[in-house]
């Protein structure tokens, strides 16, 4: 059991995120600590779980494009990981796609408030968000077993979403966006999909459905 700790806490990316985060939070401390830097960080954290959801459904789980560059991504980023769940290296976000995010995030945030010390407090709740996806990630595809019931179910929501259904439970760390866009079910109201294990097959039955309909509107 000690070694599937290691290999999360000692994973290089993750560890460059928490050594970034650790460093940002000491900035914040030497600067003094003020109220509103909470209130920047709890935005950070909240602005983390929008985006996780967002980025997920709507790029994560694109059709697969034609452009073999966009297809490689998005095999690295997420469709591989549907083939092949509990591969370690597919669990984690990579630094490559991560950090950049990170930069561009909190750069636009810097460019609207002209405070970098506001910046820093949105950076750090964005990084402990992050972290905190990457660590319920984890969980869910790992022997580990959560002790709340909490955390026991949403582990049972990931594996639905790979097992079950891609379509729902898009919510990794939390499944409140879920709520809010409808795509937190019930199991059994949910039907078991055919290409939760292999979203590139979507493209390709959509495009041998639409051959189909056209030969038989030719053969008409």
């Amino acid at each position: 059991m000690k070694k599937v700790y290691k290999d999360f806490f000692l994973y290089p990316d993750i560890l460059v995120m928490m050594l970034l985060a650790t460093t940002l939070t000491i900035y914040l401390f030497i600067q003094g600590f003020e109220l509103f830097m909470l209130g920047w960080f709890l935005f950070g954290l909240i602005f983390f779980m929008f985006s996780e959801y967002v980025t997920h459904r709507f790029l994560f789980h694109l059709k697969p494009p034609k452009n073999p560059l966009f297809l490689k991504f998005l095999k690295r980023i997420h469709y591989d990981h549907h083939a092949v769940p509990n591969e370690l290296h597919l669990l984690f976000l990579p630094l490559w796609y991560s950090l950049p995010n990170f930069l561009v995030l909190c750069a636009i945030f810097y460019a609207l408030t002209g405070s970098l010390t506001r910046t820093v407090a949105f950076g750090v709740g964005l990084m402990t968000m992050l972290l905190v996806y990457e660590w319920k990630h984890y969980v869910a595809h790992t022997p580990l077993k959560p002790k709340t019931r909490f955390g026991k179910w949403l582990k049972k929501t990931h594996q639905l979403h790979h097992f079950k259904n891609e379509n729902y439970w898009f919510g990794v760390s939390n499944p409140f966006v879920d709520v809010l866009f409808g795509t937190l079910k019930h199991e059994k109201d949910v039907e078991t999909s055919q290409t939760a294990k292999n979203l590139e097959k979507r493209g390709r039955d959509i495009t041998a459905a639409c051959h189909f309909k056209d030969e038989r509107i030719e053969n008409n």
